[in-house]
């Protein structure tokens, strides 16, 4: 088995579809495919072989999108890195996965050259997609023009040989690679489509970054279906809109951020997005606000998926929003879910515990790390660190990540509950509330917020508000922090380590 066949198979049954646009850029599967070939040639020229590592540091581009498929072709192991990442984290990702190449643009060389001499990579080995002065390294498209655009030969995979190795900070301790099969990307084809009910004739679309390993949510089903799909470099919430018009894009799936960004665009009209099946939101919780507004203005296309790169998911239903919309949704068909306490007995619906589940796209472990793969993977369980309780009809509700959990006065307080009551102000676009240090009760809850409008309400009058509204004591906000932006991840999530990180490194901003 070896994913890197779809591009081929697709060129074969559907060449003249429509299979790939990036951009004002329109390929059929053929051409895609021919692309993807020279790619797989050229690097196979230049000594990559099966198992070897090769790491992208790339922003959403066309020749990111090949390399995925080229790697794969050949049955090498592709590592997706983010342009954000930078000296010591950078060196260390590079040399945990054994990369044997980079696949970068001018943009990003400074800082590659600031850490060159600390990798063990050949020099022939370093690429460029556009245009540089630096000698040092090779012109990608050079390359790829010289290249034969004929099927690579004689390179044999397994289902259970590795595709890829997405890396997670996560936020304490060093990063870990999590490793995917190709059997695992096939199963993210395979139950994907079916469970977003897309066909060959399905429109994808996507505008985030594709080094998250969400976005292979939707980018798995569109190749395993030959279906068109549609890479925009960045998200712009008016060009997004008129994408999904002009295409009649069926498939999207975003961040919450997006789609908060998306509702409130100047162009927002349900008329221009009517050709949507499927909008799926991932990878922080879509506050209920949200949630209902969108569903006013686009009723019955809302999915929400919560999941973990590691290998567990639950999905909620667009058909079930109307019933459930608080939950996240039921494991999809062969996967399994227990709600555990700390001793790791299974607790009964109604009680939070961490959520432990298992799966088709649980990961064999962490590249090189068996130590951290046996804290995570438990008797096959995978422990999320995630918390939440399931109702009499087995849907998940999550109730916050364990790590952001406040523990004031001993009493435990979930940063979510207090977000979906400051959510509700009419002034407020997004929330983030963290725990930061207080003398009595040993932490205090804080509210960032993004206003609506700069000025809409002061700090301190939306603190007021929230608290007359707060049901327990413990639960009140001891400030509000008025922010333009929230530090994101590049796949958009919110990280509220980064805005806890002063106060708990200084403690003489203890409360």
């Amino acid at each position: 088995m070896n994913i890197g066949t779809l591009p081929a198979r697709n060129a074969r049954c559907r060449p003249q579809h429509t299979g790939v646009i990036f951009e004002d850029q329109r390929f059929s599967w053929r051409e895609f495919n021919a692309r993807v070939n020279r790619l797989a040639n050229a690097l196979l020229g230049l000594g990559i072989t099966k198992g070897d590592k090769v790491a992208t540091i790339l922003p959403n581009c066309l020749e990111l999108l090949e390399t995925y498929w080229a790697v794969a072709k050949i049955g090498a192991v592709v590592v997706p890195l983010s342009q954000l990442t930078r000296g010591k984290g950078l060196v260390s990702m590079l040399r945990d996965s054994d990369s044997g190449c980079v696949i970068t643009n001018s943009g990003f060389v400074e800082h590659l050259e600031a850490v060159r001499g600390d990798l063990n990579i050949p020099n022939h080995r370093f690429l460029l997609t556009d245009s540089s002065s630096t000698a040092d390294y090779q012109d990608y498209h050079a390359l790829t023009s010289a290249a034969s655009d004929a099927e690579p030969r004689g390179i044999e995979t397994s289902d259970s040989d590795p595709y890829n190795i997405m890396y997670t900070s996560g936020t304490t301790g060093q990063p870990k690679g999590i490793v995917h099969t190709h059997l695992i990307r096939t199963m993210y084809g395979t139950l994907m489509s079916n469970y977003f009910r897309a066909t060959p004739e399905s429109v994808f679309y996507h505008s985030g970054a594709i080094v998250f390993n969400g976005a292979f949510v939707t980018l798995m089903p569109a190749f395993f279906l030959a279906a068109t799909y549609i890479l925009h470099r960045q998200f712009d919430p008016e060009r997004f809109i008129e994408t999904v018009r002009q295409e009649k894009v069926t498939h999207v799936i975003m961040v919450p951020s997006q789609i908060i960004a998306m509702m409130h665009a100047p162009n927002f009209s349900p008329e221009a997005l009517q050709s949507l099946e499927m909008l799926c939101t991932v990878g922080a919780p879509l506050h209920q606000e949200h949630k209902d507004e969108l569903g006013r203005h686009l009723p019955g296309r809302l999915y929400e998926l919560y999941g973990l790169t590691e290998g567990f998911l639950t999905i909620l239903d667009k058909t079930d929003f109307a019933v459930k919309s608080k939950s996240v949704g039921e494991p999809p068909a062969l996967f399994e879910m227990r709600i555990m306490d700390e001793n790791g007995r299974d607790l009964p619906p109604g009680e939070v515990g961490e959520i432990v589940g298992r799966g088709p796209i649980l990961m064999p472990g962490y590249y090189k790390r068996p130590d951290l793969t046996a804290e995570a993977i438990v008797d096959g369980w995978l422990k999320t660190g995630d918390m939440g309780y399931v109702d009499e009809d087995g849907y998940l509700y999550l109730v916050d990540r364990k790590k952001d959990m406040i523990i004031s006065g001993g009493i435990n307080v979930y940063p979510r509950d207090i977000e979906e009551i400051v959510v509700q102000h009419p002034a407020v676009s997004e929330v983030a509330v963290f725990g930061i240090p207080h003398d009595k009760w040993g932490e205090t809850p804080v509210a960032a917020v993004i206003l609506r409008e700069p000025g809409a309400v002061t700090a301190e009058e939306l603190r007021d508000w929230i608290n007359e509204r707060i049901s327990a004591r413990f639960q009140r906000v001891n400030s509000v922090v008025i922010m333009e932006d929230f530090p994101r991840s590049t796949a958009g999530k919110t990280l509220k380590r980064v805005m806890r990180e002063p106060y708990w490194a200084n403690r003489d901003t203890r409360i």
